[in-house]
């Protein structure tokens, strides 16, 4: 992992100096990151040269002509995510007959989406990792309660055995992330074994998770005290 890429745990931004500790992991801030995060922010509707199709060009990756790539935030995150995970050492031999040390990852690791937004980040992570395994779960608030439950969860039958990413975008409290967290730890997937791939966390849900689960890793690409809680509506074109 290359050391400029990921800030560390201390935010920049003059809403939050705390430091969320060791496994709270950021981006790096650049004028492309940036960018990504504007449009991702913006309120489209007023935008005259934006409209909802470019929700997804901006969010995950996008061809043009088979040839051009536009890098999204989502794939920025998800290839930092990747460099969480553990590799090994080993050798291959290029078509010209020289060997060549390399590294390859573990085996053992797999995808999570929090439904319904989660899913927005899971062709970034295919596209890195075309034969990964992804589970999923839903939670959901009660009509009544509003108290969020997990109404439902799909996950490999490994799962205890496997680095998980855990894929939710937008965080303004954290409860939805705790309780999806907590089933993965029914299913006796250790803590530090949990990687958590966002976009734009709150202070007060960074606080909430790195309090709540220490061990776990926390990678996004800003806190920022107002959260773009339209991302979801936006992406799917549900609104």
């Amino acid at each position: 992992m290359e050391p400029d890429l990921i800030q560390n745990s201390i935010s920049h931004n003059c809403h939050s100096e705390f430091d969320y500790g060791p496994k709270f992991k950021r981006l790096r801030i650049t004028d492309n990151v940036r960018e990504l995060q504007t449009v991702l922010r913006d309120n489209i509707d007023k935008v005259t040269d934006i409209n909802y199709d470019n929700m997804p060009f901006y969010s995950s990756t996008t061809t043009l002509d088979t040839i051009i790539i536009r890098a999204s935030l989502i794939r920025l995150v998800v290839e930092e995510g990747l460099n969480q995970l553990p590799y090994k050492n080993c050798e291959i031999v290029t078509p010209t007959g020289q060997p060549y040390d390399g590294l390859r990852y573990e085996k053992g690791n797999c995808g999570v989406s929090i439904m319904r937004s989660g899913e927005a980040m899971e062709q970034g992570l295919r596209d890195c990792c075309r034969s990964i395994r992804i589970g999923k779960i839903l939670v959901q608030s009660d009509e009544d309660t509003h108290e969020a439950k997990v109404v439902y969860a799909k996950l490999p039958p490994d799962i205890s055995y496997r680095k998980v990413l855990l894929m939710y975008p937008i965080m303004s409290t954290g409860n939805t992330v705790i309780k999806a967290v907590n089933v993965l730890k029914e299913h006796k997937v250790k803590e530090e074994n949990i990687i958590l791939l966002n976009l734009f966390v709150t202070p007060d849900a960074a606080k909430t998770l790195v309090n709540t689960f220490p061990e776990m890793t926390v990678l996004t690409s800003e806190v920022h005290p107002v959260a773009p809680n339209h991302f979801g509506q936006k992406y799917f074109g549900t609104e």
